[in-house]
């Protein structure tokens, strides 16, 4: 079983916002896999699909960013998830807007999100695709990841979210997050 997460907060206010590409990302393997999110007691909503004999889980963690790992560390024990069977899907503002990374590990690099992931499962060992929102002259950084897309900002995003979206399919296919990163880095 995979646990594919997407980190964002909940809530109309946010939907399109810089900090929200982790969940554009998991939208759209729901609507490519016909998979729909449900609300559970994990602090999260949910989506399953089947690929190959194997169930995915899509995680959409309704906590807010900072407390996502609330969410993800329970949800990864009651399934009975491995940590390589984790990927995280999360915004990098230190990143060119659009730009992919793909990496098995690393330190959450000030992302609030990714360190309450790290606090919840107690390893910075997981995969995660990071994508670039770029920073904003003259906005504070809470401004920045707060705000929409611009649409020729959001043209650019568009084509990262279907890009991560495929990247995710890679590696439930191959099983194999080294060769995804090759592929898509």
């Amino acid at each position: 079983m995979k646990m594919i997460v997407g980190l964002g907060n909940p809530g109309k206010k946010y939907e399109n916002t810089k900090h929200n590409v982790g969940f554009m990302v998991v939208d759209r393997l729901a609507t490519e896999h016909g998979a729909v999110f449900k609300k559970n007691t994990f602090e999260a909503e949910v989506a399953d699909y089947f690929e190959n004999g194997e169930k995915i889980l899509l995680v959409k963690p309704m906590t807010f960013m900072n407390e996502s790992g609330r969410a993800v560390g329970p949800l990864m024990t009651y399934f009975g998830v491995e940590l390589e069977e984790l990927v995280v899907i999360a915004d990098d503002l230190d990143m060119e807007l659009g730009k992919l990374r793909l990496r098995q590990k690393g330190s959450a690099g000030g992302h609030n999100g990714l360190k309450s992931i790290i606090a919840h499962i107690g390893t910075q060992e997981f995969n995660r695709i990071k994508i670039g929102i770029g920073r904003s002259d003259g906005k504070t950084v809470v401004n920045h990841v707060l705000s929409p897309f611009s649409k020729e900002e959001a043209t650019t995003i568009g084509v990262s979210v279907a890009r991560a979206a495929d990247a995710v399919d890679d590696f439930v296919a191959k099983n194999e997050f080294s060769k995804t990163m090759n592929r898509f880095n």
